[in-house]
């Protein structure tokens, strides 16, 4: 497995990741056994960069990530985040940022995960009623106490960033980023660049959308989220089909399937990309690593690009998850 290093952090993780968000929630119903098994082959595979967050099932998540690499701690880099805040029946208490918050979270997630550091940190969401200031002061307290490796933001908008590493150094920073989501390319990625941070792409395969296994909204479990997404419904649905289509025909010339033509795109971006795709089954996960194995020319590319343009998605990403420009 190729690495990346994020940014000039120096933190070096495989060059494909894992999200293990769906494995307790989400997209419709859990099943631990074959999560578990899916953590497991991806360590096999060499993906070993595992992306979880404390209000993922809430808070199942964490412990079961802890218990797959229980026994293959060294091997992980290990990422989490804090911030979106969550009752213990799942209820939404909004976001918190300030700096007891972010020390009892920390404890909270190390706890659960049974480590004695987070690889990489992330503020899961800005919490616009905390200086940025205060929260990364926070954060890097927990780097000089040993809990914690590196830190990141996520969804957070570029003068925030700059804010952020000014007060300490951000590793990454996790926001939205496929052929269907390319808007980080206009600010946030250059900005990422002029600092020397690295992006990790959550959502590169839009949601799956982007692999063509879904062909109408009725494809999707009845407990599943991306029924009440914009670009999973009505008109949106079948023109975002239209997209994934155009992005097939590319596909099949390259001898892939169109998840791993959309990776193998981002993939291409930059050797500061990692994308995380999520999935909680092992036969996807097999799939998405080969997409490392596509190889696009600059002729592919131009073709992708004009397949899938910027803006080229039908419907709005869902509203919580908008970048939050402070």
């Amino acid at each position: 497995m190729e690495e990346r290093t994020l940014g000039s952090s120096g933190l070096e993780v495989s060059a494909e990741g894992l999200g293990c968000m769906g494995m307790s929630e989400f997209y419709g119903s859990a099943d631990e056994a074959e999560a578990t098994a899916t953590i497991a082959r991806a360590l096999e595979l060499g993906v070993t960069f595992l992306d979880t967050a404390d209000m993922y099932g809430p808070f199942t998540n964490e412990e079961l990530v802890g218990r797959a690499i229980a026994s293959h701690r060294d091997e992980v880099v290990l990422a989490t985040k804090f911030g979106n805040v969550r009752g213990q029946t799942g209820e939404r208490l909004g976001v918190r940022g300030d700096s007891a918050y972010v020390r009892e979270a920390c404890e909270a997630s190390l706890h659960r995960l049974g480590v004695e550091t987070i690889d990489l940190y992330y503020q899961h969401r800005v919490d616009p009623s905390v200086p940025i200031e205060e929260t990364v002061g926070a954060m890097a307290e927990l780097v000089e106490q040993g809990k914690v490796r590196f830190l990141g933001l996520s969804e957070a908008a570029p003068e925030t960033i700059r804010r952020a590493h000014a007060t300490h150094p951000i590793a990454a920073l996790q926001t939205e980023y496929s052929l269907w989501s390319r808007d980080p390319e206009d600010e946030i990625l250059p900005t990422l660049r002029e600092l020397g941070i690295g992006f990790v792409p959550y959502s590169p395969l839009g949601r799956g959308f982007l692999t063509g296994r879904f062909r109408s909204p009725e494809d999707l479990p009845e407990d599943d989220f991306r029924r009440h997404n914009p670009r999973f419904q009505g008109e949106n649905f079948g023109r975002n089909l239209g997209l994934v289509e155009r992005v097939e025909e590319i596909a099949a010339e390259k001898g892939g399937t169109p998840g791993q033509l959309a990776l193998a795109w981002v993939l291409a971006q930059g050797e500061d990309v990692v994308p995380i795709p999520g999935t909680k089954h092992r036969r996807y996960l097999e799939e998405n690593v080969a997409a490392l194995e596509i190889e696009l020319s600059e002729e592919d590319l131009r073709r992708i690009d004009a397949a899938a343009p910027q803006g080229a998605a039908a419907g709005d990403r869902y509203a919580d998850m908008s970048p939050v420009n402070l």
